[in-house]
């Protein structure tokens, strides 16, 4: 998150859901919203999308993939983020 405030140009944040140190990736992704309005996210996780979202609401610009997954879907789901 210290490249957020900064001048760098992000296109996508790309995190995985459990992250150690007390900050999980959505909570990482809301507060990358709150400097950056509009961040779009894709969330890596080895849970089922709801289970590891929460509530299962993913605001605009934000989508899950599923662990394991193939090169091909991973380049598919950042190409479609990133058209929208």
């Amino acid at each position: 998150m210290a490249t957020a405030p900064s001048d760098a140009v992000i296109d996508l944040l790309v995190t995985d859901v459990g992250l150690p140190g007390g900050m999980n990736g959505r909570q990482m992704a809301d507060a990358g919203r709150e400097l950056r309005a509009g961040l779009k996210t894709l969330f890596i996780t080895g849970y089922a999308a709801n289970a590891a979202i929460g509530n299962g609401q993913l605001q605009p610009g934000m989508q899950v993939l599923t662990k394991p997954f193939s090169v091909d879907a991973l380049i598919a789901r950042v190409q479609e983020l990133l058209m929208r």
